[in-house]
């Protein structure tokens, strides 16, 4: 699998955290959640932290599932 790239996080005066995915805004994280954020991305693997902390943690096959021919068309599955 490859390794997540492509994640950024800016700290805000207020002492929130947004996080982005290439460019765009991926998460926003206040108080003691931000906190946690900052203390974790700070001693470990930035871009594997961002990825799991905005969920974007994939597997890497998404773009295979959605050109599959059961993924084509207008109908949608209901529960």
């Amino acid at each position: 699998m490859p390794r997540p790239q492509g994640f950024s996080y800016e700290e805000r005066k207020d002492g929130s955290v947004v996080l982005t995915h290439h460019g765009r805004a991926a998460g926003v994280l206040r108080g003691d959640r931000a906190a946690k954020f900052l203390a974790e991305v700070e001693t470990g693997d930035a871009q594997l932290t961002m990825a799991r902390w905005t969920g974007a943690y994939r597997f890497g096959n998404e773009r295979q599932a959605r050109n599959h021919p059961r993924n084509q068309g207008g109908r949608t599955r209901r529960g």
